[in-house]
């Protein structure tokens, strides 16, 4: 009975943080493509200072998100997630400096393996917190994306900003999801003890 009350107590909590974190991520990434799709867009500066803010704003949601969730040690998936996004961030930066081209380049390679860590954070909380099949999907998503980044990169077509902000905003989109999808399944879970 012990062990079972502490399991009930520890799940709403980490419930709870999830939920808010999922907010949080979509709040951001969904400000993120609006600036992309507006003033970033004829603003080279502010456009740069963008693009070099995503993977570092991923890094250090990662890096929350774990410390919240037991440490990067025991979440190695959001480590290395952590990582990749620190290496990415430091990549773009550089990559700036050369074209555009390189720079969704790195994108393509950053959202590809990031995609496939995300997933497997997805599939390892579904036993602990459930309705994780949105994160799995946009994991999946990232890692088809970031191949499309790559053939893009490699062709003619002028890029910028805007050809980033799609993949963000479908970010933002299923971490929305996953957020309303969280609070749903925790009204429904209350509700038969109200009943009772």
């Amino acid at each position: 009975m012990p062990g079972q009350m502490n399991d009930q107590s520890r799940a709403p909590s980490s419930n709870g943080w999830l939920k808010n974190y999922y907010y949080l991520r979509f709040a951001v990434s969904a400000a993120w493509v609006a600036a992309a799709f507006t003033v970033a867009k004829s603003s080279p500066p502010l456009a740069a200072a963008m693009l070099v803010a995503y993977p570092a704003w991923d890094a250090l949601a990662n890096y929350i998100d774990a410390r919240r969730t037991g440490g990067l040690g025991r979440n190695k998936s959001q480590l290395l997630n952590f990582a990749v996004s620190i290496v990415a961030t430091v990549a773009v930066a550089i990559a700036l400096g050369h074209s555009m081209n390189a720079v969704l380049s790195v994108y393509g390679v950053w959202a590809t393996v990031s995609g496939l860590f995300q997933l497997l954070t997805a599939v390892r909380r579904w036993k602990t917190n459930g309705a994780q099949w949105a994160m799995i999907l946009s994991g999946a998503q990232s890692a088809l994306a970031g191949v499309f980044f790559v053939r893009m990169a490699g062709g003619t077509e002028a890029i910028g900003i805007a050809n980033v902000a799609p993949y963000a905003a479908f970010g933002a989109f299923y971490f929305l999801v996953s957020a309303v999808w969280l609070s749903v399944s925790d009204v429904l879970r209350k509700s038969p003890r109200v009943a009772s």
